[in-house]
């Protein structure tokens, strides 16, 4: 596979801006069970980063290559945790950051998305679009990610490849651009049709490696010459012949410009679970997904942009995870680089505390695995090992003085409290809870009056992954009973107004981590009927931390 054109002319520039224009850092978004996990292992192995799906050797060591760490994760084959996998392949640095894959967790998605210049949108071939990847696609318009479309699971039976592209047309308000084409599907797939080079690639039934291997697909060949008879029965190529003509013609040409935009998406046919269309697909995110780009900020009260070619090292923390490795009892802020070239043992300003941190042991991931980072450019993410001085949303640079856009937390749907079995250990579950609303798992409230936590989540499987790690990783056995409350927002007014409010309205008050006013609600008709009361308080739905 040759170096895209946009790594080869990088290679031809000196110094960090350079190095940042080989990053491509990208998200896989997809609906539950659309193929997603199964994806992000074959996307390694098409890159050369494993050997074999679920297992890596890498200086020496055997490492787990599988993005989900949690037992939980293990034990439902779901995602509930974001993750990053960085290698190098093909004169470019691939930074994948696998979201979650489950609904429950759109804001833990959405704060990883705030790390990605690019998306790859997984669908199942048989379900086309399906609400979670609605969701998550609208997440990926607001912030301008341009998305690759992959369409997954083509070895079993799917909606005509027309039909797929027409939806996406209507409900994403994309214009698909397929840069292959696929011959049948389910018993009938026999591979695709690469329609820029002319190219047929056989799908081998029982084929499941890279194409090197003796298990692998055969190698692509002439899709007018004589030898693609023994893949395609003559009305079979007569098919994909008109086919591929037809989408040609009412398809507008792909456009690298108008995908950038966010206008248009390249599509892929394939199936990750038989490593089939994945090196093609890893071939397009290298050769059209952008490299980092400018970002907004602000430096004390003026508005700038900062490059990923400027000299200072800057950047944003997306993410923080607690006990990723239990031998350690670690707490790792995942670090979003925006500019200059980070090198290990730098200083880093906390913009908001003005805290500086010696950043001695940064690391790189692979999932729950890591090696030490001794340097690293913008578009990288590196974890930086802290005890509690790293929140996220923070941002650091060398000055302190940069600010990047917060990274925002959603009102929660559900409300639960939460209390442990064994009274004695009261004061290990507040630190615990302070620990894992700090990560973001949960949000938590303490009403200002009662002894009661009341936490807050997007969905219940998140009720469900705290209390497997409360348990596994602080061995505290807790119960989550039904909270009074269903709603929670937060307040923000002039101090009287505010004052005013909370005096008339004690026993709905309570406080979050940030020690910011938060009014629980009985349901959504208080909500409405407080707001109206009291129009100089502002009842937010989201809150930024300042």
């Amino acid at each position: 596979m040759s170096i895209p054109p946009a790594a080869e002319a990088a290679s031809n520039r000196p110094g960090v801006a350079a190095q940042a224009a080989r990053r491509r850092t990208f998200a896989i978004i997809s609906h539950p069970d659309a193929g997603k996990t199964t994806l992000t292992e074959n996307l390694l192995l098409a890159g050369g980063a494993i050997r074999a799906a679920g297992a890596v050797r890498a200086r020496g060591e055997n490492r787990r290559t599988r993005s989900d760490w949690m037992k939980i994760e293990r034990e439902r084959g779901i995602s509930v945790s974001a993750s990053v996998m960085t290698f190098d392949h093909d004169g470019l640095m691939f930074n994948l950051l696998d979201t979650p894959g489950h609904e429950d967790f759109s804001e833990d998605t959405y704060r990883t998305l705030t790390a990605a210049d690019a998306a790859v949108m997984v669908l199942d071939a048989a379900k086309g679009i399906e609400p979670q990847t609605l969701k998550l696609f609208e997440v990926c318009r607001m912030r301008d990610i341009p998305i690759v479309t992959f369409i997954n699971k083509m070895d079993r039976e799917a909606q005509d490849p027309f039909e797929l592209l027409d939806e996406i047309a209507s409900k994403l308000a994309l214009d698909p651009a397929p840069l292959y084409w696929p011959a049948g599907s389910g018993g009938r797939f026999k591979g695709m049709l690469d329609l820029r080079r002319q190219q047929f690639l056989p799908f081998a039934k029982k084929g499941g490696g890279p194409a090197h291997d003796e298990d692998g697909h055969p190698d692509a060949i002439a899709f007018k010459g004589n030898a693609v008879v023994s893949y395609l029965e003559p009305d079979e190529h007569e098919e994909l012949a008109e086919n591929a003509e037809l989408v040609t013609e009412a398809a507008k040409p792909f456009d690298p410009q108008s995908f950038l935009e966010g206008h248009m998406t390249p599509v892929f046919f394939g199936s990750a679970l038989r490593h089939f269309g994945v090196a093609q697909l890893l071939e397009g995110i290298g050769a059209y997904a952008p490299p980092p780009k400018p970002v907004a900020a602000r430096r004390g009260g003026d508005e700038t942009h900062v490059a990923p070619g400027d000299r200072e090292v800057s950047g944003f923390v997306f993410k923080v995870q607690a006990n990723m490795d239990p031998n350690h009892r670690d707490r790792i802020a995942f670090l979003k680089l925006c500019s200059g070239r980070f090198a290990r043992g730098m200083k880093l300003k906390v913009q908001n505390t003005g805290k500086q941190l010696s950043v001695n042991a940064p690391v790189m991931f692979f999932a729950s695995d890591r090696e030490l980072a001794e340097d690293a450019y913008a578009g990288d993410v590196i974890g930086i090992p802290n005890h509690g001085v790293l929140r996220v949303g923070d941002s650091l640079s060398e000055s302190g003085t940069l600010r990047f856009a917060g990274l925002p937390n959603f009102a929660p749907e559900i409300l639960q409290r939460v209390r442990v079995k064994d009274p004695l250990k009261a004061k290990h579950l507040k630190k615990a809870l302070e620990s894992l609303a700090e990560e973001g798992v949960t949000q938590l409230f303490r009403p200002n009056m009662g002894s009661d936590f009341i936490v807050g989540a997007v969905g219940q499987l998140q009720f469900e992954v705290m209390a497997d790690r409360l348990r596994e990783e602080y061995q505290l056995d807790v119960i989550f009973e039904a909270s009074p409350f269903a709603e929670a927002r937060w307040l923000t007014a002039d101090r009287a107004d505010l004052e005013d409010f909370t005096g008339k309205h004690r026993t709905a008050m309570a406080t979050d981590i940030d020690e910011q006013p938060v009014f629980l609600g009985k349901s959504a008709w208080e909500v409405n009927y407080v707001t109206e009361r009291f129009p100089k308080v502002r009842f937010e739905r989201a809150k930024e931390r300042a």
